[in-house]
C-alpha cells in the first residue's frame, strides 16, 4: 500500500510531477533519473538514511515514478513514497560496494525493459550522490541510449515554495529560533565547545511545541576568535573565552525543510572594529532585504547589501546567499540562483533564500543572516524573528 502518513497531500505531489515532466518536455528528455535525495523525496515522499549508497527515482511522462534502490530500502520506499508498492524496484545486496558488479547494471536492466534502452535518458551529472563510476556503467549498459545532463532540473522546479512547503518552512524557524535563543542563554567563558552543540542538538531535535525537529543538512558551524575567518570549521573541545567572537550557523529542521540562521556573540567588549563592520553589515542587509522584491532579481539584492558595506571598506567577494528548502546532508542550499551582482534570476513570490553575507575577515568572523521569503508584494519577509545584531555578553 502507499505511504499512509505522506508530509504533502496528493495534489502537491501531482503539482510537482507536472512540473517536472513539463521541463522534461522542454528538454527532450524521455526518462529522468534522480538520484539526489532532495529531489527523490520532494517528488515521492521518500525519506531514508540511504543516500550513503546508489538509489534513485525514475520519472516518466505517462506513468507514475519508479523508486529504485538497495533492497533493504525499498521497505523504507513502501513506507514513505505515495506510489504503489509495484513502483519500487529493489537491486540484491551483493551489489552493494562490490568490486565484480555495480548497481546501475540493474538500474540499466529496467530502463532496457520498461522500452527506453534508445531513449534519452537525463541523469544529474553535477552531484553529490552519482559518482563517475555510475555514469560508465550506464553508459556501457546502454550503449543506445543519449545519456543527457539534466543537473538542477529537478531543483529548479523547486524554487517557487507552495503554501504547504511554506508552513513546513516556518515550522523550522520556530526552531532556528529555540536553538539561538539557547545559545544566548548558554554561551559563558570557559564552555566547552562540544557541550554547546550538544545543547543545539538536544534543542534542534525537541522542536517546538508538537513539530518535532529532524536532523538539519549540515551540522553546526561554530569557530571563534581568529578561525572565525574560516567559515566552515565545525567544533572540538576547547572553551570559549572572553574577548573573542563566535558566529553560530545553524537551522531548525522540519521534515527536512531547513530555516538557516547566523548570529555572533561575543564575549567581552567588543573592538570598534567590529562594531564598525556589525553597522554596515545590518545596513546591508536590510537595504537587500528591502531590495528582494517580486520582479527584482538576485542581483538586485547583492548590489543593495554590497553598498554599504563597500562604504565601510569591506571587500566582499563571495556570493550572499542561495535557495533552501527541502535537503540532505551535506548542503542546505538548492544549488540553483546565487545571490551575486552576477545572476539575473527574476524573483518570484515563493521564493526562499538564505541571505547569507558572512564577513570571514583575514583574522576574524561575523555571521548576521536571514531566511527570506519573497512576498506577492513588498520587501521579503524573514522567517526567523530575532535582533538582527551582533550579541554582546559579559
Amino acid at each position: 500500500m502507499p505511504a499512509a502518513q505522506l508530509p504533502f497531500s496528493s495534489s502537491e505531489y501531482d503539482r510537482r510531477l507536472k512540473k517536472v515532466r513539463s521541463a522534461m518536455a522542454a528538454a527532450d528528455i524521455d526518462v529522468l533519473f534522480v538520484e539526489d535525495p532532495s529531489n527523490m523525496a520532494w517528488l515521492t515522499g521518500y525519506d531514508g538514511w540511504s543516500f550513503y549508497v546508489h538509489q534513485g527515482v525514475l520519472v516518466f511522462h505517462d506513468e507514475d515514478p519508479i523508486w529504485w534502490g538497495r533492497s533493504q530500502d525499498a521497505n523504507g520506499a513502501v513506507r514513505t513514497c505515495w506510489m504503489a508498492d509495484d513502483r519500487v524496484a529493489r537491486y540484491p545486496d551483493h551489489y552493494v560496494q562490490s568490486v565484480h558488479c555495480h548497481p546501475m547494471e540493474t538500474l540499466a536492466a529496467l530502463v532496457r525493459d520498461r522500452g527506453y534502452g534508445d531513449k534519452r535518458l537525463g541523469l544529474e551529472l553535477e552531484n553529490y550522490y552519482f559518482s563517475a563510476k555510475a555514469y560508465l556503467v550506464l553508459q556501457s549498459e546502454l550503449p543506445d541510449a543519449d545519456l543527457v545532463d539534466a543537473t538542477a532540473l529537478v531543483n529548479w522546479q523547486r524554487a517557487v515554495k507552495s503554501d504547504e512547503e511554506i508552513v513546513f518552512m516556518r515550522r523550522a524557524a520556530r526552531i532556528s529560533e529555540r536553538i539561538v535563543d539557547g545559545i544566548l542563554e548558554r554561551i559563558e567563558p570557559g564552555m566547552k565547545k562540544n557541550n554547546m552543540v550538544a545543547q543545539i542538538h538536544a534543542d534542534a531535535v525537541r522542536g517546538m511545541d508538537d513539530d518535532w525537529g529532524d536532523y538539519p543538512a549540515i551540522v553546526p558551524l561554530l569557530p571563534s576568535g581568529s578561525d572565525a575567518a574560516a567559515p566552515h570549521l565545525t567544533w572540538d573541545g576547547r572553551t570559549f573565552e572572553t574577548g573573542t567572537a563566535t558566529f553560530f550557523e545553524i537551522a531548525g529542521c522540519y521534515r527536512r525543510y531547513h530555516a538557516p540562521f547566523c548570529r555572533t556573540v561575543f564575549l567581552g567588549t567588543p573592538p570598534q572594529f567590529m562594531k564598525d563592520a556589525e553597522a554596515a553589515l545590518v545596513e546591508g542587509l536590510n537595504a537587500g532585504l528591502d531590495a528582494a522584491r517580486p520582479g527584482n532579481t538576485a542581483s538586485d539584492i547583492a548590489r543593495a547589501l554590497g553598498a554599504p558595506l563597500a562604504r565601510a571598506g569591506i571587500d566582499r567577494a563571495a556570493r550572499a546567499g542561495y535557495p533552501i528548502g527541502l535537503s540532505y546532508p551535506p548542503d542546505w542550499g538548492e544549488r540553483t540562483i546565487s545571490i551575486r551582482v552576477e545572476d539575473d534570476t527574476v524573483l518570484e513570490p515563493g521564493m526562499t533564500f538564505h541571505f547569507m553575507p558572512g564577513l570571514w575577515m583575514n583574522d576574524w568572523g561575523l555571521e548576521i543572516t536571514e531566511s527570506i521569503l519573497i512576498k506577492p508584494e513588498g520587501p521579503a519577509e524573514c522567517l526567523c524573528n530575532r535582533p538582527r545584531e551582533l550579541f554582546v555578553k559579559d
